[in-house]
């Protein structure tokens, strides 16, 4: 059997159930592609998902221990498994790979080959895997969900982190005027995406100085998310990640509340690479850990805040 490194938990739980070990190296099969990878990316939250554990929901979902989390990576394929079509060995890729299976935390993965797109060429490995996860949940959220139009208000929480980074980037880029909430001492840095004005929410309520948004982008929730229908237009839409918006509330101030779960989509990483080569969108990464760091990795999730994504580097 061959083996590789890879960062598992045998039990569930959060960052101190990780362990770096070695671990059978998974082959592919129908339809699918080996990927070596070169760099993968933690997510907030990841180790408490459901699908992270077991593979799917429901009473008749299976555990899946030990599992390899981090489902978001950039690699090189080198191994294609049969009706696997579009790759070939030696392509570089990246991608989100389904929450109800094993992650990127590893020095290999099977993926999808239908999941996979080419890597942005400008920019490297590690660049290359914040992005998949963030930069499709803010595409999926503000063009798929919203449908932003130029000349819209939009409003984003949390603009400072991995996803409201590119949120902020992909907001402007459309021609949106955008808002967004964040630290004081990020305001520079949001300012620097493209965000027209931000809000330091330690000093002062939003709903004290936004008004008439088109589109709320909510990445925080809690009361953040409540008192967002305060500052949205009749017929605007609030859309969050994090919890289902109260339909009452959308009912009373006569929008929409939306709440999704991203998912891996080939067409949308295609669209966001050739933004990033093109310069009109870029990753962030807050640091860059060894494989057999990955531990203090997700353990640095719950400690900080941050400046973009924690990387995984995997492999040269």
């Amino acid at each position: 059997m061959d083996t590789m490194k890879a960062v598992r938990a045998h039990h569930r739980g959060g960052a101190e159930q990780l362990v770096f070990e070695v671990a059978p190296r998974p082959e592919p099969t129908r339809g699918e592609v080996l990927v070596a990878v070169r760099a993968a990316s933690v997510t907030p939250d990841e180790l408490t998902w459901e699908e992270t554990w077991a593979d799917g929901r429901g009473p008749e979902a299976r555990d899946r221990t030990p599992i390899i989390p981090s489902h978001e990576f950039s690699g090189v394929v080198t191994q294609v498994g049969p009706d696997a079509t579009d790759v070939v060995v030696g392509d570089e890729v990246y991608g989100l790979i389904p929450f109800a299976g094993d992650g990127a935390a590893a020095e290999y993965v099977t993926v999808p080959a239908d999941l996979l797109a080419g890597k942005p060429a400008t920019i490297d490995h590690d660049a290359a895997a914040s992005i998949p996860l963030s930069a499709l949940t803010a595409w999926q959220a503000l063009v798929a969900h919203a449908g932003i139009q130029p000349d819209q208000h939009v409003l984003i929480h949390g603009a400072a982190g991995g996803v409201g980074s590119f949120a902020v980037q992909i907001a402007a880029d459309l021609g949106a005027h955008v808002t967004a909430t964040a630290r004081g001492r990020y305001r520079a840095f949001v300012r620097g995406l493209g965000a027209t004005d931000v809000v330091d929410y330690a000093h002062g309520d939003f709903e004290n100085q936004v008004d008439g948004v088109d589109v709320v982008l909510d990445l925080v929730g809690g009361s953040t998310q409540t008192r967002s229908w305060d500052v949205l237009r009749p017929g605007g839409v609030l859309v969050s990640i994090v919890a289902p918006p109260d339909p009452d509330a959308a009912t009373r101030h006569g929008g929409r509340g939306i709440f999704f779960i991203v998912e891996p989509d080939r067409a949308q990483l295609q669209r966001i690479a050739h933004l990033v080569d093109d310069g009109r969108l870029t990753p962030f990464v807050d640091r860059v850990v060894s494989l057999a760091d990955t531990r203090a990795a997700y353990e640095a999730l719950e400690t900080r805040h941050r400046r973009g994504k924690i990387v995984i580097h995997v492999s040269d």
